[in-house]
């Protein structure tokens, strides 16, 4: 039996049962990874030690009879901008490379808790900045699909793992699109939360208002028990929500009858790849064949959310990164005049060029003379953007549409163009300026790599979501598929 195959759930039966140990899955987990991860690429640190620990306290308490979580012994990743205590944490940035936290995010506190075992980190673009994963300051991560391109971003590390066997479930983060992209690209299931649904307690902030931490994982019915896990207030985070909290996996119903479901016709235009397209179409056909009631609308300040995220992300990123200066913790540059000096060559030998591309533009942004003309009025736009989602979804219970206008392109196809690079995300960036939930599940396959399917919720209206994906899901077989490594 190849355990790495095998979904949480289908683990967790076999380890109540008795018929595998937790020490065994994480060995089976462990040997995966050093069977195909020098072609993947996707860990940046390892935690072996740590996960066999955790797997043998799991162990001990069903030995004993104790009731154990869903999550007990499940071999977990954790992408590089979330703090583990003790843990090397580096955003995958050579200005952090040295960085050891003295304590652990939320989430991971969280994911401890419910018994789950950390495998280690994975890999991402520097500070979460990129659509691709080619960004990290340590090595390129590949899409296990096909090695020869990439696995999307920034958590591209931490989808290529579940896709390639390489953990069971994992966590990424995600600010325009950064764990529906590489959900897409690998084939997987990736969710992001309502914005203050999930602590961004130890979670390296890129842009604040935008970030947001959640799951990834092989199928459905996975993710609704990483949410019940990871979401919930926590007092540490003045940005957390206070909420009633369901048990998401009460929302796993094979029955979409009667949904009311809205294609932004903006999201379907000139531009998408007409094999994504296809595949696109087949979903939306499938889910009215199960009941649901599609129809095309319209969110007509769509236009304006790429060229307003871009002054929004990069203005928060220049704020957050101004306290890597060499002083305080991370990468320190040598032989420097004065401090001045210091502070000088450490940013600049510290940083990679896409981030040091955004904190110029965002830098530029907040300056005086130039604040009302583009932060202000990106906010300005921002709220637009959020109204005309109030308004579809006092018409629709959801809205779906596809993830990316294409599959996973060629590793180096689009560095030289940042342009290019930053449309990769133009389906996915207006979830983040309004907050909504967002999630990409396996859909189909054009060219032979595989294409999500994007729903989209009111705020805190995660359940909808799940109910669509499970019944999608539970009515197809495209989250069975498995790449050849």
């Amino acid at each position: 039996m190849q355990l790495f195959r095998l979904t949480a759930h289908e683990l967790h039966d076999l380890l109540v049962k008795k018929e595998i140990s937790a020490e065994e899955l994480n060995l089976a987990v462990f040997t995966r990874v050093e069977a195909v991860d020098d072609r993947v690429k996707a860990y940046v640190t390892m935690t072996k030690e740590r996960a066999l620990e955790q797997a043998r306290s799991v162990d001990r308490q069903i030995k004993n009879g104790d009731k154990i979580s869903p999550l007990a012994g499940i071999p977990v990743a954790i992408k590089d901008n979330m703090c583990i205590d003790g843990v090397r944490t580096t955003a995958c940035s050579k200005i952090l490379a040295n960085f050891v936290p003295p304590y652990s995010a939320t989430v991971v506190k969280r994911l401890d808790g419910a018994g789950a075992t950390m495998l280690g980190k994975t890999n991402c673009d520097e500070f979460a900045m990129g659509s691709s994963t080619e960004n990290s300051a340590f090595f390129v991560t590949r899409n296990p699909w096909d090695t020869e391109r990439v696995p999307g971003g920034s958590s591209g590390g931490s989808a290529a793992v579940i896709a390639a066997g390489e953990a069971i479930c994992s966590l990424g983060s995600d600010t325009g699109g950064s764990i529906r992209l590489p959900a897409s690209f690998c084939g997987v299931v990736g969710l992001k939360p309502t914005y203050g649904a999930v602590s961004r307690y130890g979670l390296i902030a890129f842009a604040s208002s935008l970030d947001q931490i959640g799951p990834f994982t092989r199928d459905v019915t996975d993710c609704a028990a990483m949410l019940n896990v990871i979401c919930g207030h926590d007092p540490l985070d003045s940005t957390s929500a206070s909420y009633n909290m369901p048990d998401y996996t009460g929302f796993l119903k094979n029955d979409v009858r009667g949904l009311k479901v809205g294609v932004p016709r903006e999201y379907m235009a000139e531009g998408i790849n007409p094999g994504v397209r296809e595949v696109i179409e087949e979903a939306l056909a499938r889910l009215e064949t199960l009941g649901a009631h599609v129809e095309y609308t319209t969110l007509p300040h769509t236009e304006y959310a790429l060229s307003t995220y871009y002054l929004i992300a990069p203005a928060e990123a220049s704020s957050n990164l101004a306290r890597y200066d060499g002083v305080r913790y991370g990468y320190r540059a040598e032989n420097a005049d004065d401090v001045i000096d210091m502070f000088m060559k450490t940013r600049s030998e510290g940083f990679g060029s896409e981030v040091k591309r955004r904190i110029m533009l965002g830098t530029y942004a907040l300056s005086a003379g130039y604040y009302d003309a583009y932060y202000l009025k990106a906010l300005r736009v921002r709220t637009l953007i959020k109204q005309d989602f109030d308004r579809a979804f006092e018409k629709y219970d959801l809205l779906v549409s596809p993830v990316c206008p294409t599959t996973a392109f060629r590793i180096g196809e689009k560095t030289d163009d940042p342009l290019e690079m930053y449309l990769s995300d133009v389906c996915t960036i207006s979830i983040n300026l309004a907050g909504i939930p967002g999630m990409s599940i396996p859909c189909g396959f054009a060219q032979g790599m595989p294409v999500g399917l994007q729903l989209m919720g009111r705020h805190f209206d995660e359940g909808t979501l799940l109910r669509a994906a499970y019944t999608f899901e539970q009515n197809t077989d495209y989250h069975k598929a498995f790449p050849e490594l």
